[in-house]
């Protein structure tokens, strides 16, 4: 319901039965306001409960709550995580934006399963189009609650009175602090709606505010769980198998079990230790005898032909037209095949956990993207219900959809379980690089057809493994087939940043740009021609505008390409100028430009593209797992390549605000567009057409064969 004050009403009860982990949260609160947002069944598969049937009739879940303390302090709790996509400060903004005050004044409760609504995980770019929504409804409801409360405290019209600065106001000049509204009650309302700021109208939204806690990131003095340290707290290693899916055949515990402080912990497959040190558990490690069974697998040098042989059939998710008579008869035809490495998250803090077993109670201490799903896997690994557990989630050292899972957590819990006491288990990076997931590997195959006016006629895109997302296109193509393939992956892969769509707009955009050169017009004008979607139209050329794209040629060993592209409601289109030197490639400069609905933070939403354009450098260049017979043969930062500060080019970002449209998330989107972009400059400076990506793991080929 919408909350008006001329007929709001207070209840001095509470007004949902909140799960039983929760109760004695709310005993914590002392007096004051509670303001409870409802979500609809239909948003709770995503930020609310695990899912299960929605419609009409069905319960309504907790969104997230927002709680104004006796002494002024406002308290909002979401399952929302911070993994350094700096959502705390907005979903901070969101609360200021409603109840009039200072973002100084909010105190955000993030991820901890015993304090906050269940939500799915922070992924997939949903915190900014569906938690913000949420927030800024109960600190609506909150604000007006207030007015309400002070209206009938000086029995006024609700009508003549506003808030501002966490006061209530009276015409006349007379006020009342928040606190003191609340003092003394204990006040609890249910909503599912309430009146929000528009976007026009936004006065903290909407401003560069500073990151909330910034100062404590920058010192050091955040405490990540690598850096926890709980009384009593051991150290545990576990023993990784020879290769994926290695079954443990024969296995000598003795001589750790030997050194002092140290127990080893066998449990099938898995065996670790704990000691009181870290460089007491790695030399316990050492001193464990095991041999492994590992079926023979696949290496790197084998794999764009074991994914294609080892593919399944689905239906196309994109069928229109006449595909194959339309091919057949295109005056311009194409068809080529584009390929796509697996790649590693790499992120700058690997997996950790602390686990403590209380009274048959654990809690665990990891980052994680998703505290509750966390949760979950523990409850399934230990038999437990999940009321008895609880997991807490700090501020991470990134995540970019690498850490969904919980191992860490698991392995922290079994080996605490058996040492009686706290055990904290952190991955070394060789770990992170080797029993971490990658982001999917890939090969797509597509086949096109023009008139040789510019005009697309059809379009034929197959995409074996690497994922579904962005798999469709924006371009106006009469006659289409889309389809993702599934098959078999050698590696264990799962989410990454923008998930497939980064693979898909490779592909797609470097198709598209080697499609403009057949028919002869310029990649930037042959895009446009075939485009009708108005804001990938405007994010392209406010990019070339930018860029001055119609001013630029190109000369020998220096290049410009574009491309653009879409994904989680977002636009991006970037034009790229690149150098070649010394037969190495060097991207010189990147014009952004993005539209993600109305701007809620300008600086960090900069940030947000700089970081995805950074990040997507060494995809679009030169990271790519290597592997041989189920084991990574690169899993260290001298051997595996990330970006380093000499890699960064200049970057310009045009950062289009639409006050007309809904805030969408912005960490994914921008890095769809990187690669493309790159591999049509290599194209424009040397003639050389790419279509493997990474582009130049080992410098410029002198030679690139034209499948």
């Amino acid at each position: 319901m919408t909350l008006e004050p001329e007929r709001y009403e207070l209840r001095e009860a509470p007004a949902y039965d909140f799960p039983l982990d929760r109760r004695e949260f709310f005993k914590t609160l002392g007096g004051g306001l509670l303001i409870v947002a409802l979500i609809s069944p239909s948003d709770a598969q995503e930020s609310g409960r695990r899912g299960g049937a929605g419609g009409l009739g069905a319960p309504k879940e907790i969104a997230a709550w927002i709680h104004v303390g006796e002494d002024g302090v406002i308290t909002a709790n979401t399952g929302k995580v911070e993994v350094g996509q700096n959502i705390r400060t907005s979903l901070s903004q969101a609360v200021a934006e409603e109840l009039r005050i200072p973002v100084s004044s909010v105190r955000l409760v993030m991820g901890d399963t015993a304090l906050t609504p269940y939500d799915m995980g922070t992924f997939g770019s949903l915190t900014t189009p569906q938690m913000a929504p949420q927030i800024h409804k109960a600190s609506a409801a909150a604000r007006q609650a207030l007015i309400a409360l002070a209206a009938k405290q000086w029995s006024a019209d609700p009508a003549t009175l506003t808030a501002s600065d966490g006061r209530v106001i009276a015409p006349g000049g007379r006020s009342i602090g928040y606190g003191e509204l609340t003092k003394g009650r204990k006040l609890v309302e249910t909503v599912d709606g309430a009146g929000i700021a528009a976007p026009k109208d936004w006065k903290v939204c909407g401003q560069s505010i500073p990151k909330v806690d910034g100062r404590a990131f920058v010192t050091g003095a955040h405490q990540y769980v690598s850096d926890l340290h709980p009384a009593g707290m051991l150290f545990g290693k576990v023993l990784r198998p020879a290769g994926y899916g290695g079954k443990l055949a024969s296995f000598d515990g003795s001589k750790a079990a030997a050194m002092p402080g140290v127990k080893v912990v066998r449990d099938g497959d898995f065996a670790g230790v704990t000691a009181p040190s870290q460089e007491a558990a790695e030399r316990a490690l050492e001193a464990l005898k095991a041999e492994w069974k590992v079926d023979p697998q696949p290496s790197d040098r084998e794999l764009f032909g074991y994914l294609k042989e080892n593919a399944s059939e689905s239906r196309p998710s994109t069928l229109e037209g006449a595909v194959d008579q339309a091919l057949a008869e295109a005056p311009v035809k194409l068809r080529r095949t584009y390929e796509i490495a697996y790649i590693a998250h790499t992120p700058l803090e690997p997996r950790a956990a602390v686990a403590e077993w209380s009274d048959g109670k654990l809690t665990a201490w990891i980052g994680t993207q998703r505290p509750f799903g966390v949760r979950s896997e523990l409850a399934e690994a230990f038999h437990l219900p999940e009321d008895r557990i609880r997991v807490i989630m700090p501020d991470t050292g990134s995540g970019y959809g690498g850490k969904h899972t919980g191992e860490a957590a698991i392995e922290a819990a079994r080996l605490a379980r058996e040492a009686g006491q706290p055990v904290k288990v952190v991955w070394t990076r060789a770990e992170e690089f080797t029993w971490a997931y990658a982001r999917p590997a890939g090969v797509i195959e597509i086949a096109s057809g023009a008139t040789k006016e510019g005009a697309i006629v059809a379009w034929d895109f197959h995409n074996y493994n690497s994922g579904a997302a962005g798999i469709d296109s924006l371009y106006t193509i009469p006659n289409q087939r889309v389809q993702f393939h599934p098959t078999k992956s050698p590696l264990r892969q799962g989410s990454y940043r923008a998930l497939a769509s980064t693979a898909n707009h490779f592909a797609r955009e470097s198709h598209i740009d080697e499609l403009a050169h057949e028919v002869g017009l310029d990649p930037l004008e042959f895009r446009l021609k075939n485009l009708s979607n108005p804001r990938l139209r405007a994010v392209f050329e406010a990019a070339a505008n930018k860029f001055s794209w119609n001013k630029r040629k190109p000369t020998a060993g220096h290049g410009f390409g574009i491309a653009g592209g879409f994904e989680k409601a977002g636009y991006i289109a970037m034009a790229v100028e690149i150098a070649i030197e010394r037969g190495q490639v060097r991207v010189v400069r990147v014009v952004s430009a993005f539209d993600c609905g109305a701007v809620v933070n300008p600086v960090h939403l900069n940030s947000q593209v700089e970081g995805a354009v950074v990040m997507g450098l060494g995809g679009a260049l030169f990271e790519a797992l290597k592997f041989e017979n189920g084991r990574v043969t690169n899993a260290s930062l001298s051997e595996y390549q990330v970006p380093r500060f000499s890699d960064t080019p200049e970057l310009e970002t045009v950062l289009i605000d639409r006050k007309d449209q809904p805030s969408v998330g912005a960490g994914e989107c921008p890095i769809v567009g990187l690669a493309p972009a790159i591999a049509n400059a290599i194209y424009s400076a040397t003639g050389q057409r790419l279509r493997s990506m990474p582009l130049v793991p080992n410098g410029l080929p002198k030679v690139v064969s034209q499948r």
